[in-house]
């Protein structure tokens, strides 16, 4: 065997990240570069990056300044071959406007809002243009008849 492949797990020693290490990660670089004035935003957004990239593992997400209404946007796709998405991070102090929705709607792809709490959780809710039906809750079926209950009349 080599030299290179004999290294083993006790070899591999991890380096702590250093307590800034988000100010210095290239993703929060370029989001602070599109320079839309609001610094919670663009941490929200580099959450909601991480989670997107991360943990879901979502495909080409990037970072998008919409200088119109001072926000980062992150565009993605879920899975490879999918149409790209807008998501919209949003702490969860900050207001939205009907006209900030709009606006993000009217860039033609589908859009997610995520609220980003002060510590750290995600929600993210679809945002279309115009009313919705749900989808039906996962794991309940149409039985096909209806169930009756007997109700006691009260004298």
């Amino acid at each position: 065997m080599s030299e290179l492949t004999k290294k083993t797990d006790e070899d591999v020693i991890e380096k702590p990240l250093p307590p800034n290490w988000i100010l210095q990660h290239p993703m929060y670089q370029h989001l602070i570069n599109l320079d839309v004035g609001d610094s919670a935003q663009v941490h929200a957004a580099f959450l909601v990056y991480l989670d997107l990239a991360e943990v879901r593992q979502w495909k080409e997400v990037s970072g998008v300044g919409c200088s119109e209404l001072r926000l980062v946007l992150l565009e993605g796709r879920e899975k490879e071959g999918e149409p790209a998405q807008t998501v919209l991070p949003l702490p969860v102090h900050r207001g939205l406007s009907h006209r900030s929705v709009r606006s993000v709607l009217a860039r033609g792809s589908p859009m997610l809002l995520c609220v980003v709490a002060s510590d750290s959780s995600l929600v993210y809710q679809r945002m279309c243009d115009g009313l919705l039906t749900p989808d039906p809750p996962v794991g309940i079926q149409d039985q096909g008849r209806r169930q009756h209950r007997k109700r006691r009349q009260q004298h």
